[in-house]
């Protein structure tokens, strides 16, 4: 039987997750034996669907109105295809902090998600959402969270004993966050402790107004080697208002970091193997919980040894998942089965 074919369909190629994740499945020798990967760029807004000739099509597209018709082209094109959608951006804490009119909003979801046979969340917690909220079909949902090349950080000396570089590894944009981190940086007046912010984005010039006047508070542009990045920190904070998954907190566990997360969306994963949660995203919880991690000593690295195996078990987990999803795919979809 030849190897199936697969294409991975995106629309945004800057550097970020889905461009990280969409990495890994190319390169890993697991995801390769699913079939014979290959990523097609294809434009916002269009109206046709692009020219394919593959088994399986793997849309990591947005959804959007203004996407919608592509969407659709995309199922009456394909009909005999089985497409597969994966939802890397919406879940709940990000439609209760952004989206204004609700019930136009999932109205939107049901009806892209219904042209999909199949249906991936990247968190448990957003795969919940997704389904008490009723947006897709149970039968059509799976669950696979995301990964990423974790060797680099798996190879990592873990770090114990008191942290004194704290880190904050994101885009500069509301939903990472890093402004409830800086203010409650500020509060904690510990002259012997660091805030390093990596990363880039459109709010960097008022996240650095926030910090200045602190010169414990340093930022740098990313890197090309975030693996050499994580080795310089101490612990990672996480207090992001939406996260489909995060891969920083993946990462982050796998170099054997201790860290905070808000409770919120697929970092809830990421507590359940391991992370420690603050109580609520508040500046004072923020602050709360950095004097706390500063103080712990020893007892701050209890459950560090279970999110790195956790986090290996997750690049070994994903492409198992791919593959039961893959191989489950079949040539008919389900409308024609129906």
């Amino acid at each position: 039987m030849p190897a199936k074919t697969i294409v991975h369909l995106v629309d945004d190629t800057t550097a970020g997750g889905v461009t990280r994740v969409i990495d890994f499945m190319l390169a890993s020798p697991e995801m390769a034996g699913l079939g014979r990967h290959r990523v097609v760029v294809v434009p916002r807004g269009r109206f046709s669907a692009p020219a394919l000739d593959d088994d399986i099509i793997v849309s990591h597209l947005s959804v959007s109105w203004r996407n919608l018709p592509q969407l659709v082209a995309l199922r009456a094109r394909y009909a005999d295809r089985t497409l597969i959608h994966v939802e890397h951006s919406y879940t709940a804490a990000f439609t209760g902090l952004k989206v204004r009119h609700r019930p136009r909003f999932f109205a939107l979801l049901r009806t892209a998600y219904s042209l999909f046979d199949r249906l991936v969340a990247v968190s448990e917690a957003q795969g919940r959402w997704l389904s008490e909220r009723g947006l897709v079909r149970r039968e059509a949902l799976a669950v696979i969270p995301s990964c990423v090349d974790l060797a680099p950080f798996l190879r990592m000396p873990p770090r114990y004993g008191t942290p004194r570089v704290i880190g904050a590894i994101g885009r500069f944009d509301e939903q990472k966050g890093f402004d409830i981190l800086i203010r409650a940086f500020r509060e904690t007046r510990n002259p012997d402790i660091r805030l390093h912010l990596i990363g880039d984005g459109a709010d960097r010039v008022a996240l650095e107004a926030l910090a200045a006047g602190d010169d414990r508070i340093s930022f740098q542009s990313f890197s090309p080697d975030p693996a050499s990045v994580m080795s310089k920190l101490d612990l990672i904070a996480m207090p992001s208002r939406w996260e489909a998954y995060g891969l920083v907190a993946l990462e982050a566990r796998a170099a054997g970091r201790p860290l905070l997360v808000s409770r919120v969306d697929g970092l809830e994963d990421h507590v359940a193997a391991g992370a420690r949660a603050v109580s609520s995203n508040t500046v004072e919880s923020w602050r709360e919980a950095i004097a706390r991690a500063v103080e712990a000593g020893p007892a701050l690295h209890i459950g560090t040894a279970r999110a790195r195996e956790e986090a290996q078990r997750r690049q070994r987990e994903t492409p198992r998942l791919w593959n039961a999803l893959i191989d489950g795919a079949r040539g008919a979809t389900s409308r024609d089965a129906a």
